[in-house]
């Protein structure tokens, strides 16, 4: 079916900025803006990832810093008010680091990434040794695919697999990730599946039917 996915290697920057758990606030702050980014991996003298310091982890040393917090917030917010006393990448970062392998795929990768809220994730080798970083950027490379590369996959992998000949009854046309299928499908069961397996295509933004005997149908 649709051909072997990207997965994290593909597209994860491979020159990081990190630091280790000695970091001093003002260097990290220095990091951070001299690499713009929003965070860092920490890592140890063996280059295992062991935490994430980010802007907001630092921002809580600017947010209470005029006041005392009422007992309410300070009950509440506990750990944020740790940190806005803390000074080091040790003290301010947040473990266990959440991190992805290099042979992810990039809906595996996307998927972390939406449940933890999150926008990048630094790659490990099996040790937990860092071997770059994937960001959210890094994830939707797959939709600058070319619209023919894409439409050859589709006629390869899902029209000949399940419109078998003659080929020609199956239009593939795709303008900007939007793939167009037109054909005399007698069995129209298999649209639904088709729209399935034409969506698992890296770079297809959606896809439209063009049924001559129904009409344009989106599934």
């Amino acid at each position: 079916m649709p051909g072997s996915p990207h997965i994290v290697r593909d597209v994860m920057t491979r020159d990081v900025a990190v630091v280790n758990r000695d970091a001093a606030f003002k260097d990290i702050v220095r990091t951070l803006q001299d690499r713009k980014v929003s965070a860092l991996p920490v890592v140890d003298g063996g280059g295992r990832v062991i935490g994430i310091v980010s802007e907001a982890d630092l921002l809580h040393k600017e947010e209470f810093r005029d006041g005392d917090p009422d007992r309410y917030t300070q009950l509440r917010r506990l750990s944020d008010l740790v940190k806005a006393g803390s000074v080091t990448a040790g003290e301010l970062m947040t473990r266990p680091a959440l991190t992805v392998t290099d042979d992810a795929t990039l809906a595996q990768a996307a998927r972390t990434m939406a449940r933890a809220g999150v926008k990048r994730l630094p790659v490990v080798d099996a040790d937990g040794r860092l071997e770059g970083v994937v960001s959210r950027v890094d994830l939707l490379k797959v939709f600058l695919r070319d619209d023919e590369e894409i439409a050859e996959e589709v006629r390869r992998e899902v029209v000949a697999y399940l419109f078998p000949l003659p080929a020609s009854a199956v239009r593939v046309d795709v303008l900007d990730g939007v793939v167009r299928l037109g054909s005399r499908i007698r069995d129209k069961s298999l649209v639904p599946v088709a729209a399935r397996l034409v969506r698992a295509v890296e770079g297809v933004v959606d896809v439209v039917f063009e049924l001559d005997e129904q009409g344009t149908s989106g599934v």
